[in-house]
């Protein structure tokens, strides 16, 4: 007995400080199901760039790479637009660094004023009015990581309602906020992220706070669901007739929405404390993929296709490039060139190929894990479990996922499978056995994102919404008792509403 006693003020007061959050992270869940955090899709940014000049369009690669100044060798090659003039954009592999240079003069771009930005933003837009809002560090709509480097950040607004962030290094166009989002955004993914606490003094705790948050909220539900089937009578009735003991409505709503919706909601709160990779659970020692064995070597200048080249040779077949990459396969050098609504791949010569054959893809991925065994090559012709595309809104949404796709299960210690995209050559995904864990404990746990489930919409969303609104009943009726419990003096009796 006294157990349970202890479990039901553990209960008690872990809703009245909870409670509130709770309710908070079901609603702003709901938001995010449909309006997304802002970001800029591959192919937004693709539909902001200019078409590149098929002649005189840009000095060489040597010129251009000298230029950069970089101590170390880029491994990323970009040909891209600003303002509709040509840019090569150099930066590392996990774009820390990130250098700019005008492709027409070979000058490196030392930095972007408000007026170039306000430019880059108006012909990334259509030529739409443009203000410029001021720079920025980082504020409600740029917390990611990934724009590091380009910081400090110009904000400017555009006429058809959008703020788009320019790159205050390269001068590119790096994100995107359209008004719903940034309306709905402090509803949705600002509050559900618990981004209140980034940005000012508690920035360097916001980690902790949403892991320990999300751990209580666990204990919460957990602790509620215990509680709930002990005092739910299952054989026979309370003298009330019910077979929960509760009286008021609240205690009642809130003692049978839990049993109906508890566990899901539980499910919820312990998958997004996972999100959040605490302790590193989900991260293992061993071998990883080599991207650079992959590639069969750094990108060289003087093996590379000319940029000249390649847009004279793609304006012959009548394709508009806006965006050339440069990479190296298997120790041979490509380019993949896109327009605004298709791709290319260029082999070294310049020539257009059909994309690489499965020999050479797997000879390319075997460099990755030396040593380890290639248990099976699966093509992948529509998506599964694991490799699958999300609407452009999710979290996710940005990842191009392809198909076909070949998927390589190599047998290593950490189990490694590794998916190769054939038109481009690009690796699509590379993940191990607990990646793979992860995948379930928290994508599917979170949003029931399984191909099957999400081709069944609206029932889908009918799911999620119904749920997400029990756990939202759940949280409130919490909020309210805990409310009333707070208010009442210490002389008045507990009575039936504890």
């Amino acid at each position: 007995m006294r157990l349970k006693r202890w479990l039901y003020l553990l209960h008690r007061w872990a809703g009245i400080a909870l409670c509130l959050v709770m309710a908070l992270w079901f609603l702003s869940g709901m938001v995010m199901m449909y309006v997304g955090y802002p970001k800029l899709t591959p192919a937004e940014q693709l539909q902001g760039l200019a078409p590149l000049p098929a002649q005189g369009c840009c000095v060489p690669l040597e010129q251009a790479l000298q230029a950069a100044g970089l101590d170390k060798a880029p491994t990323q090659w970009r040909l891209s637009s600003v303002a509709g003039a040509p840019r090569y954009l150099f930066s590392d592999a996990r774009g820390k660094t990130v250098v700019a240079v005008d492709a027409r003069s070979g000058a490196r771009i030392t930095g972007v004023d408000e007026a170039q930005a306000v430019a880059a933003a108006a012909h990334f837009a259509g030529d739409a009015a443009a203000r410029s809002l001021g720079p920025v560090q980082e504020d409600a709509w740029t917390h990611s990581r990934a724009l590091d480097a380009h910081r400090p950040l110009h904000r400017v607004a555009v006429d058809d309602g959008r703020w788009l962030y320019i790159s205050g290094v390269s001068g590119e166009v790096v994100r995107d906020a359209s008004l719903t989002e940034r309306t709905w955004g402090w509803l949705g993914a600002w509050l559900h992220w618990l981004y209140l606490f980034r940005g000012g003094a508690l920035n360097a705790w916001w980690t902790d706070i949403v892991i320990w948050l999300s751990l209580a909220g666990g204990m919460l539900g957990l602790s509620g669901l215990v509680v709930g089937i002990w005092r739910w009578r299952f054989k026979g009735r309370y003298k009330s007739g019910s077979r929960s003991p509760y009286r008021g409505r609240m205690a009642r709503w809130h003692h049978i929405l839990g049993l109906l919706g508890g566990t899901l909601a539980l499910s919820w709160v312990i998958s997004g404390l996972l999100s959040m990779n605490p302790w590193k659970v989900f991260e293992v020692q061993g071998l990883k993929p080599d991207r650079q064995a992959y590639a069969g070597g750094p990108l060289q200048a003087g093996a590379a296709p000319p940029a000249d080249l390649v847009l004279a040779r793609l304006a012959a077949r009548g394709f508009e490039a806006r965006l050339l990459e440069w990479r190296r396969i298997g120790g041979a050098h490509y380019v993949w060139a896109q327009s605004a609504s298709s791709a290319r791949l260029l082999d070294a010569r310049g020539e257009v190929v059909p994309g690489l054959d499965e020999a050479s893809l797997v000879t390319a991925a075997r460099a990755m894990l030396p040593g380890a065994p290639l248990l099976q090559r699966q093509w992948l012709r529509g998506y599964d479990a694991h490799y699958y595309a999300r609407e452009a809104h999710t979290m996710t949404g940005q990842r191009e996922r392809p198909l076909p796709a070949l998927r390589l299960m190599f047998g290593d210690a950490l189990a490694h499978h590794i998916v190769l995209d054939p038109a481009s050559g690009a690796v699509l995904q590379v993940s191990n056995s607990r990646q793979r864990l992860e995948r379930w404990l928290f994508a599917f746990a979170h949003s029931f994102d399984l191909p099957q489930l999400l081709a069944l919409r609206p029932l889908w969303d009918g799911w999620m919404l119904i749920f997400s609104l029990a756990g939202l009943g759940l949280s409130l009726t919490g909020v309210v008792m805990g409310w009333r419990r707070l208010r009442r003096s210490p002389a008045q009796a507990p009575g039936q509403q504890a």
